[in-house]
């Protein structure tokens, strides 16, 4: 499905209005089905999403919560996509705890064995067949969730969820969803805000090589969206 293009204004636009979809869409699958699912990411478009989304009228115990990847540190470390989730959303929501899906942190079940935390989560995911909405972050070289260039992660096809090592950027270790895991969900949402980012952008959108931009890789069955600020956009 050939990816479609969304811009905003300013960063504060995006998040608000990507909020906005995100409730609408979460409402949909709730009236058809009874429950909804989403998988969220991090970042700084990440968490102002999750903040915006506050006040969305949604019947939270009813919402299954997973994400897309985590660094993999103690559990209530500041740079966790899970602490930031709690923080921005779901401290502030009625969401049910036992629908809440975090991955292992690296002082949990499974000590400090990234490899353990990320097949626990792919045992847990194998009675998930689909996500309504699964939300990425896009990185200035190209990376989505914790799937760089040219590395093992990017490559995977076998394995539902991966741990990865020697990150260029900190925290060096993580768990991160593969492409084919990403590829279930029904609509695949990629954020991200900044002329930074614009060369990334616009090579995936160009349909780019995965193993170049992991990004251009992290397609949706139902819908591929790119939700970007100007500057993201702004070599389209």
């Amino acid at each position: 499905m050939t990816p479609a293009t969304i811009v905003h204004a300013s960063q504060d636009e995006l998040a608000a209005r990507t909020a906005e979809r995100l409730a609408a869409v979460l409402a949909e699958a709730q009236a058809a089905r009874g429950t909804a699912s989403v998988v969220l990411t991090g970042g700084r478009t990440g968490g102002a999403v999750l903040a915006a989304l506050r006040d969305a009228t949604l019947d939270w115990s009813t919402i299954d919560v997973y994400w897309g990847d985590e660094r993999f540190l103690p559990g209530g470390d500041p740079e966790r996509n899970e602490t930031l989730a709690r923080r921005e959303l779901l401290d502030h929501v009625p969401v049910a705890p036992d629908r809440v899906h975090p991955m292992a942190p690296s002082d949990g079940e499974y000590g400090d064995d990234p490899d353990a935390a990320a097949e626990a989560y792919a045992v847990l995911l194998k009675d998930v067949p689909s996500f309504d909405v699964c939300l990425l972050g896009v990185g200035e070289e190209g990376h989505t969730a914790s799937i760089f260039p040219h590395s093992p992660a990017v490559a995977e096809t076998a394995r539902a969820v991966v741990a990865v090592r020697d990150c260029p950027k900190p925290p060096p270790t993580r768990v991160s969803l593969t492409l084919p895991t990403i590829g279930r969900a029904a609509r695949v949402w990629l954020m991200t805000a900044g002329a930074s980012k614009a060369e990334a952008v616009a090579a995936a959108l160009a349909d780019a090589d995965a193993a170049d931009i992991p990004a251009a890789g992290a397609r949706g069955r139902q819908e591929t969206l790119w939700l970007l600020d100007k500057a993201a956009a702004g070599e389209n």
